[in-house]
């Protein structure tokens, strides 16, 4: 599988950025004017259980 490979048009993507930092992409997003606002996360859950347990 190539990761690179675009399904839409067949042609190759390329990264334009690594946000490395915890803040980065909050910043990047306010000075692009796009809203930071988003859903609490849910907790974590564990494994499925088994019909029978």
């Amino acid at each position: 599988m190539d990761e690179f490979a675009c399904l839409r048009r067949g042609g190759r993507q390329r990264i334009l950025a690594y946000v490395k930092e915890a803040g980065g992409g909050r910043a990047i997003l306010e000075h692009l004017g796009v809203s930071t606002a988003c859903a609490s996360l849910s907790p974590t859950r564990g494994p499925a259980q088994a019909a029978w347990c």
